[in-house]
């Protein structure tokens, strides 16, 4: 009888550090952990929190072989380098030390596990090892009730039990635990060292994976050792012995080559829909998904707008020289508004094709739309064009563009349409028609009564209190706005004199050299009569008396002198006596 096969074990388990020189990416949590050893500070409970696959689980069993080793001549006591020889080395690694107690907090989350799993058992004493661990992983899973009758042994453990609490989820776990435990946040592994460690892995396990296929895998794990070292093994089946290339890699993730997604990037910001389509259609035929574009189109927006702000963030690990060259181009030549502009419109279109019945048909619509707005001109150079335009003419009446010819009967005339609708004198009728509509704005005042004329009460406001104007011609204001001004007064103010003079205005904002505003000069004479009053000395005799006393109204001498008569008997020529006999 032959023996069985041993079983393939995957990289990612094959791999798992048993040390904390086998820990990547998480000097800040060693360098404390080592420290505490050292000092014989071990605290009671310890939380480890972070994204998948950095080692959290495998940080807590690291941390439990170090309490609980006693070296290979058995007289060690804690440290931070478990030998990994020992037997409580050999049987915490093995999971099946018995006084190591690993729960899974997702599969047990009631208060009934706790009791059964913690609080039965945590008062005796552990019967082999040197302290007794409880491992919970998923902590934030359990119940509200699990939690709160863990929290008085949590609090005040026997001397030889210790906690060791894994999450995802660190905002779920309550406060009160929060406070109990020592927490520590593993760190998403950066781009270089991810790559290093898995061109080391590949080399240990004789596979040949290209440099770009490996910054495609680091890409794809999201800062997660578990799912880079997953992918990888995925991908060296993939590539069947041989060497692992890009192209491998993208086949298997259903990715687009990145350089490709640049080229449409680049006809996207163009305007060029048809190209863009084609292109898309071009990777879609290729095998990539249309989701997958979609995210590499906004990962490339977001890194290109990071470019902008930071140059330095053009040497990404995980892009090729070619790719970083392209980058840094886009940069320098897309305006900030245009890739935030893209950035939210493919927030959206995410959306659109993760619920579509046909996710091709929805990325083409995204990119359509992407290209139609990719040619449009900032606010301010709309606001500029339309500042120096022209002003334009008023609507044509019903004879305009056309001669008068006599009818057949000698009678009235009809118009007869000039070929080409245009005549010898349409462009002097028009500007005499705008003279004429503009003569009688010859000063500001009169545009100001225009729009009390009309009822505008908010514009009438805005204009008052807002317009420092600085220029006035008939159909042209050139102003500074105040600090309350609307930024919208400009061309508020340009739509309404067109609605109601029927010429296109002119309005333009000035930075500088504007006059006072309509309210101030209208509340200057009330201020110096306001001053006036305040120094007069009655009125101080007032404030002394009465310090809160404000003042309400001021009246002049002529304005009194002015009511006295208006409320005045008439006079009489000579007094009527009633007895007077006529």
């Amino acid at each position: 009888m032959t023996d069985a096969p041993a079983a393939y074990q995957v990289l990612a388990r094959k791999y798992r550090p048993a040390t904390f020189a086998d820990l990547i990416g998480q000097d800040a949590m060693v360098r404390t952990l080592k420290n505490a050893f050292e000092a014989d500070r071990i605290a009671q409970a310890f939380l480890l929190t972070g994204i998948r696959g950095t080692g959290k689980t495998t940080t807590a069993r690291i941390i439990a072989k170090g309490m609980n080793c006693i070296g290979p001549d058995g007289t060690g006591g804690p440290t931070t380098q478990p030998c990994g020889v020992c037997e409580p080395c050999r049987a915490i690694a093995e999971s099946r030390h018995v006084d190591v107690l690993e729960m899974d907090g997702a599969s047990q989350t009631g208060v009934g596990d706790i009791r059964e799993n913690v609080l039965n058992s945590v008062q005796y004493a552990p019967s082999s090892a040197r302290y007794k661990i409880y491992i919970i992983d998923e902590v934030h899973m359990l119940s509200t009730s699990a939690f709160n009758a863990l929290l008085k042994t949590l609090e005040e453990p026997p001397a030889h039990v210790k906690f060791i609490f894994a999450t995802t989820e660190i905002r779920k776990v309550p406060v009160t635990v929060l406070s109990r435990c020592q927490r520590f946040d593993l760190r998403r592994i950066e781009p270089e060292t991810m790559i290093a460690h898995l061109k080391g892995i590949a080399g240990r396990e004789g596979a040949v994976v290209a440099d770009d296929a490996l910054a495609i895998l680091t890409r794809a794990a999201e800062g997660s050792v578990r799912d880079a070292l997953s992918l990888m093994d995925q991908a060296i089946a993939h590539g069947a012995g041989g060497e692992t290339g890009a192209e491998e890699v993208r086949a298997m993730l259903g990715l687009a080559d990145r350089g490709r997604v640049l080229d449409l990037m680049d006809l996207v910001m163009q305007g060029d829909a048809k190209s863009a389509l084609s292109e898309i259609g071009a990777q879609y035929a290729d095998g990539a998904d249309p989701l997958a574009v979609l995210r590499e189109l906004a990962e490339i927006t977001h890194w290109i707008s990071v470019i902008k702000i930071s140059p330095d963030a053009a040497d990404d690990p995980t892009a090729g020289p070619d790719e970083r060259a392209r980058g840094r181009d886009m940069a320098d030549r897309l305006a900030m508004r245009s890739l935030t502009r893209m950035w939210q419109m493919l927030l959206k279109a995410l959306e659109e094709v993760a619920v579509a019945p046909n996710a091709m048909m929805a990325a083409e619509m995204a990119i359509i739309r992407l290209t139609h707005v990719a040619d449009l001109p900032p606010p301010e150079e709309l606001v500029r064009r339309l500042s120096d335009a022209p002003p334009a003419p008023p609507a044509p009446s019903g004879t305009s563009g056309a001669t008068p010819s006599p009818s057949p009967g000698g009678g009235s005339m009809q118009a007869r349409p000039v070929p080409g609708g245009r005549t010898g004198g349409a462009a002097p009728a028009v500007a005499a028609a705008s003279e004429t509509a503009l003569a009688r704005f010859h000063a500001f005042d009169q545009v100001v009564e225009l729009i009390r004329a009309n009822r505008d009460a908010k514009l009438l406001i805005d204009v008052e209190t807002g317009l420092r104007l600085v220029r006035y011609v008939p159909g042209r204001i050139e102003f500074q706005p105040a600090e309350s001004a609307p930024r919208d007064l400009a061309a508020r103010l340009a739509q309404r004199l067109q609605t109601w003079t029927g010429v296109r205005w002119a309005v333009s904002i000035a930075g500088e050299g504007g006059g006072a505003t309509i309210a101030e000069t209208r509340d200057a004479e009330s201020d110096a009569l306001r001053q006036a009053a305040e120094a007069h000395p009655m009125m101080q005799a007032v404030r002394n008396a009465f310090p809160k006393a404000r003042i309400l109204g001021i009246r002049t001498h002529d304005e009194v002198a002015a009511e006295a008569a208006a409320e005045a008997l008439p006079e009489v020529d000579e007094e009527w006596d009633p007895f007077a006999e006529e």
